[in-house]
């Protein structure tokens, strides 16, 4: 015969509490009177729960954005591109193969395309472009930016939309016709109050009629030679030929300078995502074996990604330790409170074990009141930390993300803290001797 339940309870408090929801939904009223008899009081040991799991959340949120921008403007380099570019050496001096007074010579050549073209296995297409820095003028508006000679397929090579109008067609590039597409910010600058479509700008006493609008690049290496610039436009590679020949003469504060660079610029397109990289090694041993110095860059957008991928997870372990401290010190704060707590309420504590109170009910007690803090506290932390990614988007114009599962994350955290830091007072309270706290004055 199995004993009767009545006196298995008996012997098991907590199971006791369990079973009886009476008991607990008394517990817990009990514990919601002593937290709002000192509300000032719980209120400021909540902060520390409060503020931890807001810069848990925000911490996150604002990581996340961070990285999710990143990576989207990598992904706009194409991930099955690798991108070349020409970069001025240090010393001024070019690797080709004289360089000639006054004029520096550098970068990638026509011999570089038609060597990758014919060498390098299973690459799709090969797209070179030049850039030309100079001032767009639009009648008394004007802008420095970059006039990039391109092919017609190039926004489909750097997976950038048209906005409005159309790019350039092939027929256009053969007949050398001075017709341009300006980008996001070129438009905004130029025509703040017109749609540029149809109309002219003016770069160095040559017109070109614009054909539409394209989105602005991604994101560009920091220390490429060729950094992307505010404003583009777009104009057809042999209309920049014919316009300003293969080399560029500035101007600048008093001195001047010339430059012959062939392209600044080509997109490699490989057929297949998985070779890019084998295929950036093949690029890359081609390119140090033409040039004598390093004149040139190799640009892998799939490589960038792995990098971002990896420094994402270091700097969410790096937030997310720093946000967890404050929770620590937040949990240490309860503690303390409730070891206090537990002084004051020694009397009580008496006379519930006179009545009958085993020790598992004094600690279920005072757990109870710990874990409704932290609980509460975690409430008002996960208000916190959505409310401040929202306004550090609106207010500072940084993209935020807030993950789904990093508010219940964060509140489970507050509650695990409650009772971590909840037991040592609990137990403590518990484990009193009953007539000595009765004595307790």
């Amino acid at each position: 015969m199995y004993p009767p339940m009545s006196s298995f309870l008996s012997r098991h408090p907590i199971l006791r509490l369990v079973a009886s929801p009476p008991h607990l939904w008394r517990t817990m009223s009990l514990g919601l009177k002593s937290i709002w008899l000192n509300k000032l009081r719980s209120f400021l040991t909540a902060l520390g729960v409060i503020f931890g799991v807001a810069s848990v959340i925000a911490m996150l949120a604002i990581g996340e954005g961070a990285s999710h921008e990143a990576q989207e403007q990598i992904r706009r380099l194409g991930s099955q591109n690798i991108i070349l570019e020409s970069v001025k050496p240090p010393d001024g001096q070019g690797s080709g193969a004289e360089t000639r007074s006054l004029v520096i010579e550098y970068g990638l050549t026509l011999r570089d395309i038609q060597q990758i073209r014919q060498t390098v296995p299973e690459i799709e297409v090969v797209v070179p472009s030049r850039i030309l820095s100079e001032n767009i003028w639009n009648f008394d508006r004007s802008v420095d930016g970059q006039i990039l000679g391109v092919l017609p397929i190039y926004p489909q090579m750097r997976n950038r939309q048209m906005q409005s109008g159309r790019f350039f067609t092939d027929m256009e590039m053969e007949g050398k016709l001075p017709v341009c597409v300006i980008n996001e910010s070129t438009a905004s600058k130029l025509f703040p109050l017109s749609t540029p479509v149809g109309k002219s700008i003016r770069v160095k006493g040559y017109y070109y009629n614009i054909l539409g609008i394209i989105q602005n690049e991604g994101a560009r290496v920091e220390d490429s030679a060729v950094k992307s610039a505010d404003a583009q436009i777009f104009i057809p590679y042999t209309t920049l030929m014919d316009h300003y020949g293969e080399t560029f003469f500035r101007m600048r504060s008093g001195s001047f300078e010339a430059e012959k660079v062939e392209f600044h610029e080509a997109v490699v397109r490989v057929k297949d995502v998985s070779q890019v990289e084998s295929r950036a090694v093949a690029i890359r041993q081609i390119l140090t074996t033409n040039h004598k110095k390093e004149d040139w860059r190799i640009i892998v957008p799939v490589e960038l990604l792995r990098q971002a991928e990896r420094t994402k997870q270091i700097f969410s372990i790096v937030l997310g330790s720093i946000a967890a401290i404050s929770l620590v010190v937040g949990g240490i704060g309860i503690m303390n409170i409730m070891l206090a707590s537990v002084t004051e309420r020694t009397r009580e504590i008496g006379i519930r074990r006179a009545m009958g109170a085993r020790q598992a009910d004094i600690v279920v007690q005072f757990l109870i009141e710990t874990v409704l803090l932290s609980g509460a506290g975690g409430v008002m932390g996960v208000v916190l930390g959505i409310s401040i990614p929202i306004a550090v988007q609106h207010f500072a114009g940084v993209t935020t993300v807030v993950k789904f599962w990093s508010p219940a994350l964060a509140f489970l955290i507050s509650v695990i803290t409650g009772i971590a830091f909840g037991i040592y007072p609990a137990r403590r309270a518990a484990r009193m001797n009953p007539v000595e706290a009765l004595r307790h004055e």
